[in-house]
């Protein structure tokens, strides 16, 4: 590698089966639309959209679906460098049912395990790693074994350098208990400078739904920027010397379920201009808003000129 990645993410990676009629459970659906997926891959794809150069760190099967994995990450500007396929176990399929505005059932095929659950420390490629600009993790990476701890390594490598972000992103299905997941993220918040969560995420992390309390906690656990996502009431970001918050943008919902993800990219896009932490909330805040009117989520990214025009719209 010649120079460093922009933009590094480690975690989930799938196949979204989407169905393409909505407002129906998927025992009445007819058809569907294949996607790339998983929370750490849309990550990384969103960040590409602005330009930026960004890799995933995940594992898919040996399987048709993990040739459309690489496929479409090269497509979609992401590295797959990192990304290599595991024996015996099958790419995940995600499928979701549609209930627009606010509700978006997803049934995860992740037996036994999924491959990028099975990270090893031993193969990571820690000089990549310590020199991106920026790295994203997620807390299902903690879930299990032996990513865990390759988790663990990766951010022992980062040495709490700059950037070095934990997605609170916390599902109950992955977890034994979520007293198990609250251990698990104690841990890991004590190596990252940013954590970015909602209020249930945060309930699990620092055992706080409050924003203001929650931010409060994550900033005492030593993290720089504590980034707390409040629904339709915006999003708040909290470091020891300011305190932000900007109102949501609102659209008329399709699909949900990348909004939280077209955020992080663009946030990690925003961080990495080096914007005031305003002018980052609210261009995350749009971005977000923007997929979430349309149906899927890795290509239903936008790029800057995309946002920039809304947020041109919201200024007159």
């Amino acid at each position: 590698m010649l120079k460093p990645f922009d933009v590094i993410t480690i975690g989930r990676v799938g196949v979204d089966v989407y169905p393409l009629q909505t407002g129906v459970g998927l025992e009445e659906v007819t058809s569907f639309g294949k996607f790339l997926g998983g929370s750490a891959t849309n990550v990384a794809v969103a960040a590409a959209k602005y330009g930026l150069e960004s890799a995933v760190i995940t594992r898919t099967g040996n399987d048709p679906f993990g040739k459309f994995i690489h496929n479409e990450l090269v497509r979609l500007g992401v590295s797959d460098v990192f990304v290599s396929g595991v024996a015996n176990l099958n790419t995940p399929v995600v499928f979701c049912e549609i209930f627009p505005p606010d509700n978006f059932p997803l049934y995860f095929y992740r037996d036994p395990i999924a491959p990028d659950l099975i990270i090893n420390a031993d193969e990571l490629d820690l000089d990549a790693i310590r020199d991106a600009k920026l790295l994203w993790l997620t807390v299902t990476g903690l879930s299990k074994e032996p990513s865990r701890t390759a988790h663990h390594v990766a951010l022992d490598a980062r040495a709490k350098k700059k950037h070095t972000v934990l997605d609170l992103d916390y599902r109950a299905m992955f977890w034994n208990s979520a007293e198990e997941a609250s251990q698990e993220v104690s841990k890991a918040l004590d190596k990252v400078t940013i954590a970015i969560g909602n209020k249930e995420e945060c309930e699990v992390a620092v055992g706080e739904t409050d924003p203001m309390r929650a931010a409060d906690a994550l900033l005492e656990r030593g993290v720089e920027i504590a980034v707390v996502k409040q629904g339709p009431k915006g999003v708040l970001a909290k470091t020891r010397e300011e305190t932000i918050e900007v109102p949501p943008h609102f659209v008329d919902v399709v699909n949900g379920l990348g909004a939280g993800d077209s955020f992080g990219g663009a946030f990690c896009f925003g961080m990495l201009q080096g914007w005031p932490m305003q002018r980052i909330l609210q261009f995350a805040n749009v971005a977000g808003a923007i997929v979430a009117g349309r149906l899927e989520c890795s290509t239903a990214m936008p790029n800057q000129a995309e946002v920039e025009e809304v947020l041109r719209g919201l200024n007159k």
